[in-house]
């Protein structure tokens, strides 16, 4: 079983605009990760499993919903906190981050934000012990980039809703006790509904041969004439912009994680650069080599940077959504280039499990993909700064 070495870079003393709290939460998931998963993530990875055991250690650490206040069950911190965790809990890998992200941004802050205080009361307390685990359902086989047009919807039966539909790639899916689903209305409104495992009609097979983030569960959400509880709609808000809000705040914390893989690759790189030795001098000696982990350095300190100026923006209340879609892409692009760099490095030994670079790599192959695509992230940065939208476009009539 090998030991967790990490030890974080910090080249222009990012710490020193931490606050003590900031710095103990993130220690203490720091603690928790090397103790608990980093021993056996790997296991996990290979045979295509979550490590079930962990769920209770996640809330413990305050990994489910760390914004959430107090009154719900929650911890009560705020933005960078709930960036610190992600950025510890995707150090070690991007499946442990999504199980944490989904939980707090798709699944609690939906209902914390949009929720009647009795769903409030009745899940959010259970869902920040991680007692009840939740997935979120947005994407759709056809529908991934084009939400608004899916085709998942509900009617109104006098008494209860009748939902049909399917989403498709859904983090937790498999084992979620709830989920929180977006369908539209009988007039083409999307609304968020509250589905529990056990209704009738509600099934949730998971996908298999996946090569990417397989220490996370990933799976369908199928409705098949799903009866759901008129009590069960999100009143807060509908339309496309109440789901977009909650991926905002995962994106949010992508940012943070993707950045903690960049640095773990970045740590094992340094390290092995010190202690490998070709020619008689550690590889460390040699011009390439010290190019490598100077640009590495170089990028992960402006992401840091960049990630800490969008938590206080977030605590203000005042980071746009396409602020955050920089930030996602930007650090999930820079964590893939770190970790093909730190493999290279490695040379053969950068492609066993005994290091992490290649499990980032193809984890991070997926993140680069979800909530939100690299190219469509550089499109809303695009449409922010000139105004132009480039998302559509017309098809041509045929003659």
């Amino acid at each position: 079983m090998k030991t967790d070495l990490y030890t974080h870079p910090d080249y222009y003393s990012m710490d020193d605009l931490l606050s003590d709290e900031h710095k103990l939460i993130r220690d203490t998931a720091r603690d928790w990760v090397k103790k608990e998963v980093s021993p056996i993530i790997d296991e996990h990875y290979e045979k295509a499993t979550f490590p079930m055991h962990i769920l209770s250690g996640l809330g413990e650490i305050g990994a489910f919903g760390p914004y959430i206040p107090e009154e719900y069950g929650g911890p009560g911190l705020d933005q960078i906190s709930y960036g610190l965790i992600m950025q510890e809990l995707e150090r070690c890998d991007s499946g442990l981050r999504s199980t944490a992200s989904v939980q707090s941004s798709l699944v609690m802050y939906p209902i914390y934000k949009y929720g009647s205080e009795e769903q409030k009361q009745k899940y959010l307390p259970k869902l920040a012990t991680g007692e009840m685990i939740g997935c979120f359902g947005l994407t759709e086989p056809d529908y991934g980039s084009d939400p608004g047009n899916m085709v998942s919807n509900f009617k109104d039966k006098g008494d209860h809703y009748l939902l049909n539909g399917a989403k498709m790639w859904i983090s937790n899916a498999p084992f979620a006790d709830i989920a929180v689903v977006w369908a539209k209305n009988e007039e083409g409104r999307i609304h968020g509904l509250i589905v529990e495992r056990g209704m009738e009609g509600f099934s949730t097979p998971e996908m298999h041969g996946k090569l990417s983030l397989r220490a996370s569960a990933t799976g369908e959400l199928i409705f098949d004439n799903v009866k759901i509880p008129k009590e069960n709609l999100l009143p807060g808000r509908s339309g496309l912009g109440a789901p977009l809000s909650c991926l905002d705040s995962a994106r949010f914390g992508i940012a943070w994680g993707a950045l903690g893989a960049a640095m773990d690759c970045y740590d094992q790189a340094l390290r092995y650069s010190k202690e490998r030795k070709q020619f008689n001098v550690p590889i460390g000696a040699f011009q390439l080599m010290q190019k490598k982990l100077a640009e590495m350095i170089t990028e992960i300190t402006k992401a840091q940077l960049l990630t800490l100026r969008l938590g206080q923006l977030r605590n203000e209340g005042k980071a746009t959504s396409a602020q955050i879609s920089m930030a996602k892409r930007n650090n999930v692009e820079i964590a893939l280039n770190i970790a093909r760099e730190a493999r290279q490095m490695h040379g053969g030994m950068g492609i066993t499990s005994e290091y992490s670079m290649m499990r980032h790599m193809a984890n991070l192959e997926s993140v680069v993909t979800y909530e939100g695509t690299h190219d469509i992230h550089l499109l809303i940065t695009g449409m922010d700064v000139t105004g132009i939208p480039a998302f559509t476009r017309e098809m041509p009539e045929k003659k």
